[in-house]
């Protein structure tokens, strides 16, 4: 065998093995996802169970303004396609547009969470806070977990953003981007069942 052979051969299996990282690394994120949808579950469960417990305060009939809601669906929901958008560019290998897209997710989500802190604080001043009823509890704890989840998906893109623009899309940015696309797209599924079972069903 020749050395040429044998650094072909080294260099294939040393490919290789970065491939299968990538693949557990992949793998091991969707392991966290599946454990985020049994959190998310506990949390929908708890709303079903005393999100009709007002102890004698408002309803969701009272206090959601669905145009607001709507507001942040749309928002969410533009931060989800720019994501999608940013992936199709990372495809092209095409480094520019995905930090543009990547960027445009950043700042969506962003307004996404600025706007829910808005409507947290608002609802708080008006002595509608997580200790007013069993319903309000239950509310703030799924609403609010779903908020710090992006904002962590925020921060994640921020950080994505230095290190594509740093490194380009090497292996290790693409993995990671694909992860936070995965991320993505969950929250924004999870916020659809949220939009659904509490806005919608509450003002109805």
């Amino acid at each position: 065998m020749t050395t040429q052979t044998i650094q072909h051969n080294d260099a294939h299996a040393s490919g290789h093995e970065h491939h299968d990282t990538i693949s557990l690394r992949v793998f091991g994120f969707w392991i966290y996802i599946m454990s985020d949808c049994i959190l998310f579950s506990a949390l929908f469960a708890t709303y079903a169970v005393i999100g009709h417990n007002f102890a004698g305060g408002p309803s969701g009939h009272d206090i959601f303004e669905l145009p607001f809601v709507l507001v942040e669906t749309f928002v969410l929901l533009a931060s989800s396609f720019m994501i999608g958008l940013a992936m199709l560019a990372v495809h092209r290998g095409d480094k520019s547009k995905t930090l543009i897209w990547l960027f445009l997710t950043l700042i969506l989500g962003a307004v996404f969470v600025g706007l829910e802190v808005y409507e947290f604080h608002h609802l708080i001043a008006e002595g509608f806070g997580p200790q007013r009823s069993g319903f309000l509890s239950s509310y703030f704890g799924l609403v609010g977990t779903h908020g710090l989840h992006v904002t962590s998906g925020v921060i994640w893109a921020l950080v994505l953003l230095f290190q594509i623009g740093a490194k380009g899309l090497t292996e290790n940015n693409i993995s990671r981007i694909s992860c936070l696309s995965l991320f993505w797209h969950f929250l924004h599924i999870v916020w659809i069942c949220v939009f659904t079972i509490v806005y919608l069903t509450g003002v109805l």
